[in-house]
């Protein structure tokens, strides 16, 4: 796997355990209790995140397929992802989710299959990385639903972010009893 992609890769799986480790607790009612009209449970936001990234997954090995004839990713992109690094960390920008992930989102009800369907998600997608050629890491492979197309370093770093920016949600819904 080429180091760019491992490095990120081990960040946002660290922040992935850690935050699992912080759920284990959670009663199965807590975690599907939500707290209102409209709003999600803790185990919604979960599934979220899972099928977030098990979409862009797919939609990333099928980009690849044609990985010689895609664009290199540049200052551009740079900007984008620093821009959507800075919309994810604003507690004041909300986002709806995308249709497709809305649509696409399996609901997952108990922490126990929440944390083996994160798994799989994250192995795949480490399989998925492990067989990038090192040449054309930096191609355009990914498709943000507001950024455009990025690299798939680009793309785990949103992970990341994706993940800070539920990480409030999911705490105040830790704290309601």
């Amino acid at each position: 796997m080429h180091p760019s992609f491992q490095s990120v890769f081990d960040k946002i799986e660290a922040q992935r355990k850690t935050l699992l480790s912080s759920l284990e607790s959670v009663s199965e009612e807590q975690f599907n209790q939500t707290p209102g009209p409209g709003k999600w449970s803790l185990a919604q936001v979960l599934s979220h995140l899972i099928s977030s990234e098990k979409l862009s997954l797919l939609y990333m090995q099928k980009k690849v397929q044609g990985i010689e004839s895609l664009k290199d990713s540049g200052l551009l992109e740079e900007i984008k992802i620093n821009l959507l690094k800075i919309s994810q960390r604003t507690p004041a920008i909300k986002f709806r989710a995308p249709k497709v992930v809305v649509n696409n989102t399996k609901q997952f009800h108990d922490f126990v299959t929440v944390r083996n369907e994160w798994d799989k998600v994250r192995q795949d997608i480490y399989t998925f990385l492990d067989k990038v050629p090192a040449p054309l890491y930096k191609r355009k492979i990914y498709k943000h639903p507001l950024a455009g197309y990025l690299n798939a370093h680009q793309c785990l770093t949103f992970f990341g972010e994706h993940i800070l920016h539920h990480t409030p949600q999911i705490r105040k819904l830790m704290r309601a009893k």
